[in-house]
């Protein structure tokens, strides 16, 4: 007589790359993609390139690993422990420490950098010749795309490989911090970005879970790009004037009391920190590496035709941008210079809303290109 009793389900097969290993294919894989194709959607158009960037490279990328080698992405990555209070605590730890840590860090790095060096790597010349739309693209871009994705791969998949290791949890924090701070390719805000991977890092390291360092990497984002708001709309974005020192040093020292008291109300209150434990990781049957990088392909190739197919003015005239490289208005530049400037900044909006024929634009960029070439400047002389 034959056993009718039900065998038990088959243990998932063990997972074939060890958490180090996928770690490291994942920062080569996602290095060698940001500098291609993240770049290329980025010349083609900021705002687009952001959010393709974020979420096919930084979130593609570790997700297909992940299930390729059987775990299971949220569990592995910390992001399926959800709590409000240490995310609440996250944020508000982001914004305290723009204050106490990233502005007066940033303000000396600006200090020491030359100025050509200044100019080299200034972010915030990716806004100009964006419309109201693409600028809130980026924002949004900047403020919740870039914290989710970035987080899930550095924090998510690269620290918890480099915590496998022997490395001590403050040097796999540390090293993974450096790395976060290497692919934003910015000398001058190395040492800050540097300093919030550490924050992100010891978040993700202390609650158990990516959220608190999710909203401490929004916040960032959020107050920096406020500052940048108010800067435009007071026509001060792109001076060179740096703050006084007294108020660099008077906006730190506050927000290193606001740190102190953050940290002894978590100390008061441990739920602040949340449940402060791992999760166990899950593995999961795999389905093949086709069937997991298709959809990905599939989603990037279409994003990609339907920008050509909704701005094609836009991305020729990102080419001509290339083609004509500006650089940037010294602070004692000439009203002329400056009206010029401007006029040639409306020209564009003229011809990304067909009003205006592109050719117009090219031979005004083209001139202004060649007159700003002829013009001495300081590294010239």
């Amino acid at each position: 007589m034959e056993d009718s009793t039900p065998s038990p389900p088959a243990e998932p097969p063990p997972p074939p790359l060890s958490p180090l290993i996928m770690a490291v294919i994942g920062v080569a894989l996602g290095l060698g993609l940001f500098l291609t194709l993240g770049g290329a959607t980025q010349l083609l158009n900021a705002a687009f390139g952001i959010w393709f960037t974020e979420i096919f490279i930084f979130l593609g990328v570790p997700w297909v690993l992940l299930r390729a080698a059987h775990y299971e992405p949220l569990g592995f990555s910390g992001a399926r422990s959800v709590a409000l209070a240490p995310a609440a605590f996250g944020f508000g730890l982001g914004v305290i420490n723009f204050f106490a840590f990233v502005i007066p860090i940033q303000y000396a790095a600006q200090s020491v950098a030359p100025q050509w060096l200044r100019d080299m790597f200034d972010s915030s010349r990716i806004f100009e010749g964006q419309n109201s739309l693409e600028l809130a693209v980026m924002l949004a871009g900047v403020s919740v795309a870039a914290p989710v994705c970035e987080e899930f791969f550095f924090r998510g998949v690269f620290q918890r490989g480099l915590l496998a290791t022997s490395l001590s949890r403050v040097s796999a924090v540390v090293v993974t911090a450096v790395v976060f701070s290497a692919f934003h390719m910015d000398p001058v805000g190395f040492v800050a970005r540097v300093e919030l991977g550490v924050l992100f890092g010891a978040l993700r390291l202390y609650t158990g879970s990516l959220w608190p360092g999710i909203m401490a990497h929004s916040a960032n984002n959020v107050v920096s790009s406020a500052l940048f708001l108010a800067a435009r709309q007071m026509g001060a974005e792109g001076t060179d004037e740096q703050p006084p020192l007294k108020l660099v040093l008077l906006l730190s020292a506050g927000g290193l009391v606001l740190m102190g008291g953050m940290l002894t109300l978590a100390r008061w209150f441990p739920v602040l920190w949340g449940p402060r434990k791992e999760l166990p990781t899950v593995t999961l049957p795999a389905p093949s590496l086709a069937r997991l990088i298709l959809p990905w392909m599939l989603a990037a190739t279409l994003s990609v035709g339907a920008l050509v197919l909704l701005d094609s003015r836009g991305i020729h005239l990102s080419f001509v941008d290339m083609q004509h490289r500006l650089p940037k208005l010294p602070k004692d530049a000439s009203e002329a210079q400056q009206a010029e400037r401007a006029e040639l900044l409306r020209m564009r909006d003229e011809v990304r809303g067909g009003r205006l024929p592109i050719e117009v634009y090219e031979e005004e960029r083209a001139r202004q290109a060649r007159q700003a070439s002829e013009e001495p400047t300081p590294e010239k002389q």
